[in-house]
């Protein structure tokens, strides 16, 4: 990117698993991203050596932040693209952060008169069991999904998918799979048109660092 930009570019940038994977893919495209970033308690970080500014949010959030035009783009995994519905470009596939949305219940589960479904993720599960043609009761929850059906909240769940291994030490098990997740950098569309060189010269840094990992 280059110096002479006057544009600061503003980042909506998740914390948590997805930031670690996205500021070594950032560092890996020659960004100057400071290595202290990492641990700080800060919530607005400049970077003035790299003409941006880091908005730390909750990966929930960050497509609002962007839609709202706050942050000129922003990083954000697919599931909370399709669950939060914003109006936001989405640009590329960073390939980082990869999982799964699935639905999953205990080994033993069977068809109910009056099924219910646990998620996070309200919306991305009414349209698969629409899709599907099952009529279900979808119950929002926000933490600990994986206890709903070993507690008789709901006989099966819908939620991210990593290693497994939190399924296993539950005794639960993936029944299908609704679809992959990688994170996205998506841009707000009038900063898209107003700051597009700067938002497209870090889409050319970020895409050809993609392509020579590939």
């Amino acid at each position: 990117m280059s110096a002479a930009q006057s544009e600061t570019l503003k980042v909506a940038m998740p914390k948590g698993r997805i930031y670690k994977q996205a500021s070594k893919l950032f560092r890996e495209a020659g960004l100057p991203i400071p290595a202290d970033f990492d641990d700080t308690r800060k919530l607005v970080i400049a970077v003035p050596e790299a003409n941006m500014e880091f908005i730390m949010a909750k990966p929930v959030d960050v497509p609002t932040y962007v839609e709202y035009g706050v942050a000129d783009i922003g990083i954000v995994g697919k599931d909370v693209l399709l669950e939060e519905r914003r109006d936001v470009y989405e640009l590329l596939d960073l390939g980082i952060a990869k999982c799964r949305m699935s639905v999953i219940g205990l080994p033993d589960w069977k068809p109910a008169i009056h099924p219910r479904v646990a998620t996070k993720y309200p919306n991305v599960a009414s349209q698969y069991f629409r899709e599907q043609g099952q009529q279900v009761e979808v119950i929002k929850l926000n933490g600990s999904i994986e206890l709903a059906p070993l507690i008789g909240l709901a006989d099966r769940i819908v939620d991210m998918v990593e290693t497994g291994q939190t399924l296993r030490d539950n005794g639960l098990v993936e029944m299908e799979q609704i679809f992959g997740i990688t994170s996205r950098l998506v841009a707000n569309r009038v900063s898209y048109r107003m700051n597009n060189q700067a938002i497209q010269n870090l889409c050319d840094l970020l895409q050809a660092t993609l392509a020579a990992k590939a």
